[in-house]
């Protein structure tokens, strides 16, 4: 399940979870990218619920879209991701350290109100 919603102006709302396979990745990274055409100094809140890892198609989709992938992350300064798993809250951490001019922090799905006040700070 995948799932992006504009909500205003500069921010994206992303939900999704289980695995995702090639077809999916592929619909999800179209969804995204049409969705931040116009988007600027945007922000994003991710729900991630039951996530596993992509097949290895997906990751390959997800690869071959790189440059995209690259264009859309420097539309956005923040990211919270709510999150049931701690694996995933840490991954998302650590990633967010490697992508300059983009801050992610991690809550716990319950945390949807502090997550909110953190993007909007």
């Amino acid at each position: 399940m995948f799932e992006v919603v504009k909500n205003g102006p500069n921010r994206l709302d992303i939900d999704f979870g289980g695995k995702l396979d090639s077809y999916e990745m592929k619909t999800a990274l179209d969804e995204l990218f049409n969705n931040a055409k116009d988007i600027e100094h945007g922000r994003m809140l991710y729900r991630v619920r039951d996530f596993d890892l992509p097949t290895l198609g997906a990751i390959g989709v997800e690869l071959s879209h790189l440059p995209e992938a690259f264009r859309f992350i420097k539309k956005f300064d923040r990211a919270a991701v709510l999150a049931d798993k701690k694996w995933v809250k840490k991954a998302s951490e650590i990633e967010g350290a490697f992508i300059p001019g983009l801050k992610i922090k991690a809550f716990d799905l319950n945390q949807e109100a502090e997550a909110e006040s953190w993007l909007t700070s």
